[in-house]
């Protein structure tokens, strides 16, 4: 260990507790994100929809009520979205359903491949739409049943993120499902691992603990395995150079999936679990030693040194 990072351990060491709160990653430059989903709200540039206008079904194609019913989404204007996904029902579910039995797994290649399943594609997004308008609206019985309408009827559904990447709604339905289930009210957003970090520092300074795990398993799900190829790749740390950090960046789901963790480690240790967080302190250390966390103020600390300490003052090797 160099003598600089010893003394910026002692120095993080010493700032209260809160100060972590504000360490995130504010880049991800490179990233992938994983390739099974990341929902965002594709509202095509145009579409527009005031809370409780008269309902216009356009030209009745499947991807223009899509876009009406994300719209409609984005007021939270649950009769419209079931307006609209009626419609597409309607129109469009025998098809989809054709569509999915022919599928044994997701369609992969060209993104023209893809757009050939379109009747299973928009009907899919239509329900998941619905799901999420309902669980807005507080009626998470009938959210649980459009997000549950997804996975059984229109598995293999995928939809189009005009930031370039398809998502799965089912992978997406699942996942709002747990969280009705688990009693909370979250949000994973784009799935990007800095992001979901980001949520896990505030559930960590607001002692929330149940959240924090949410969070950090979702990031360790998405990124663990990319997080321990880069682990596998490095020897020590990557120390920035002539003032840059891009390189350390690059080591995105390495840092993150560390950084999360030791984010869970700290809220089990405020709630008296040591011996939980021993554990996922003991894990930082063996398989995420080399991650890095970049704080805002200017420089970067290390969680499996910042580890070493708390398992010392809680009298644990």
């Amino acid at each position: 260990m160099r003598i600089s990072s010893v003394i910026l351990c002692i120095f993080l060491l010493n700032m209260p507790h809160t100060a972590f709160a504000d360490t995130v990653n504010p880049s991800q430059e490179g990233t992938a994100l994983p390739s099974f989903y990341a929902p965002g709200n594709p509202i095509q540039e145009g579409t527009v929809i005031q809370p409780g206008a008269k309902f216009d079904f356009g030209n009745y194609t499947s991807s223009a009520l899509v876009q009406k019913a994300w719209a409609s989404l984005a007021v939270n204007d649950l009769e419209a979205v079931k307006s609209y996904v009626n419609e597409i029902n309607a129109l469009y579910a025998r098809k989809a359903k054709e569509m999915q039995m022919t599928l044994f797994d997701y369609v992969s290649g060209s993104n023209d491949q893809i757009f050939k399943y379109w009747a299973l594609n928009d009907v899919g997004t239509a329900e998941f739409i619905l799901g999420k308008a309902y669980h807005i609206a507080g009626k998470d019985r009938e959210a649980a049943q459009a997000f549950q309408a997804v996975i059984n009827d229109y598995y293999f559904a995928q939809c189009w993120d005009p930031r370039g990447w398809f998502w799965k709604p089912a992978s997406a339905a699942k996942d709002a499902l747990d969280l009705i289930k688990a009693g909370v009210d979250l949000d994973f957003g784009d799935y990007r691992s800095n992001a979901l970090v980001q949520k896990a520092w505030g559930a960590l300074q607001a002692r929330k603990l149940k959240i924090v795990r949410i969070y950090v398993d979702k990031v360790v799900e998405l990124y663990r395995d990319r997080a321990l190829e880069m682990q596998s790749s490095l020897k020590d740390y990557t120390w920035p150079s002539l003032g840059s950090a891009k390189k350390t960046f690059s080591y995105w789901a390495l840092n993150d999936v560390g950084t999360a963790l030791f984010i869970l480690g700290e809220a089990y240790h405020y709630a008296g679990k040591d011996k939980e967080a021993s554990k996922v302190y003991k894990r930082i250390i063996n398989e995420y030693s080399f991650a890095q966390c970049w704080d805002p103020q200017g420089w970067f600390w290390n969680p499996s040194e910042v580890a070493r300490q708390r398992l010392a003052e809680i009298g644990i090797d």
